[in-house]
């Protein structure tokens, strides 16, 4: 189970959820931060990854193209790093649940 952090996303998500999604990467370190959302999703469907995002964009293209990949979308608002990991931490299961059930799209978390 790979998450890919989006750029809107800290890169210190990664690192918080390292345990629990040990091949998560952040795409500023694969130098994909100045990509197009299109160029993105065809990464992580290449590579096996569920897009993190706080960007609606990403659903519209799964409710186009479909899945994979799958898209987590956080729907917090504009709010600090450390409440979004304190909110991953609380939500491992859920995000686990939603990557390995083969029909969903996306996940929304608040």
């Amino acid at each position: 189970m790979k998450l890919l952090f989006d750029q809107n996303l800290s890169f210190r998500l990664k690192t918080v959820l390292a345990f629990e999604f040990p091949e998560s990467v952040h795409i500023a370190a694969l130098r994909l931060e100045t990509a197009d959302d299109s160029e993105i999703w065809k990464y992580a469907k290449t590579n096996g990854f569920t897009i993190v995002t706080q960007d609606a964009d990403y659903y519209e293209l799964a409710l186009m193209r479909g899945i994979p990949p799958k898209i987590i979308w956080v729907r917090s608002g504009n709010t600090s790093t450390k409440y979004l990991q304190n909110l991953f931490l609380q939500k491992v299961q859920k995000i686990k649940d939603f990557i390995g059930h083969a029909e969903s799209i996306c996940l929304e978390i608040f």
